[in-house]
């Protein structure tokens, strides 16, 4: 009897310890948000309707108010689209250790419409078929140069160095910009575009002159024949252009395909853009 009853007030005591281990853990816990930049929202009067910003500033913001970083607009910059990931390599990037690329600020340009927002009006039928609301690229341009890039340069502390992300229907609007805006943007980060949009005629376009020195990144990967073959057309048509200061950049991702060519694109694109010149 004893002995049972000496089992009884060990088991309790061990209960008891259980329980109290398992409230102190309890109360341990503590969660908090983990936020890698902040979300700007705004009326945009190009477009006649709410736009958002995903805005990532290195961890160096703030900390000295003469410092400036330069930007790198990224197409497609929603959360469960390119930003993150795309944030994370410049931070990556960025580190001293690593030192490929200088600390930046990057901002992701939400999607309402991509392929609105992305495309110039088409001729072609097939493109007005399965893509019946697109062709509002310019009005979107006009929103990027005097809504979005202004809305940065008075907000944020900035140098004037632009780099523009685009992949796919975004490759094929920042080929656009580069050809009919090229002073928009310092550095154009094309991939997978889309340059069969209106028949290829983009191809066919003849680029704006500019001034001054630019970098220009194209790449594709093991896309199908037509996707490669207008890659390829892009990069030597502007390597027949022969712009002064311009430095062009090309890299066939065999490995990879549409869908995750961008992630290798731009880590490449930014050791090439950003190298110093003594590791040019």
């Amino acid at each position: 009897m004893k002995r049972s009853i000496q089992i009884i007030v060990f088991s309790i005591f061990l209960l008891g310890s259980s329980l109290f281990a398992q409230n102190n853990a309890e109360k341990a816990i503590s969660k908090t948000n983990f936020c890698i930049g902040e979300t700007v929202r705004f009326y945009s009067e190009t477009l006649s309707e709410d736009r958002s910003l995903n805005i990532y500033l290195p961890i160096s913001y703030g900390n000295d108010a003469n410092k400036k970083y330069p930007v790198i607009y990224l197409l497609d910059g929603s959360a469960d689209e390119d930003f993150i990931h795309i944030a994370g390599l410049v931070q990556f990037g960025s580190f001293s250790w690593i030192n490929m690329i200088p600390e930046s600020i990057v901002v992701g340009i939400v999607n309402v419409n991509r392929k609105r927002d992305f495309t110039f009006p088409s001729n072609s039928t097939r493109d007005k078929l399965e893509f019946p609301l697109s062709g509002e690229s310019e009005n979107f341009i006009h929103f990027l140069e005097t809504e979005v890039q202004t809305f940065i340069q008075k907000n944020y502390h900035i140098t004037n160095e632009k780099t523009l992300i685009g992949q796919s229907l975004g490759g094929l609007l920042a080929t656009e910009i580069l050809f009919k805006k090229p002073e928009m943007f310092d550095n154009y980060i094309i991939v997978s575009p889309s340059l069969w949009w209106d028949d290829e005629t983009l191809l066919q376009f003849k680029p704006k002159s500019y001034k001054g020195a630019k970098s220009i990144y194209i790449a594709v990967g093991k896309e199908g024949p037509n996707m490669e073959r207008m890659a390829y057309q892009l990069k030597n048509k502007l390597t027949q252009l022969k712009v002064e200061n311009t430095a062009l950049y090309f890299n066939f991702l065999q490995d990879s395909n549409h869908g995750d060519a961008l992630h290798l694109a731009v880590y490449d694109a930014f050791k090439k853009i950003f190298a110093t010149p003594e590791e040019k």
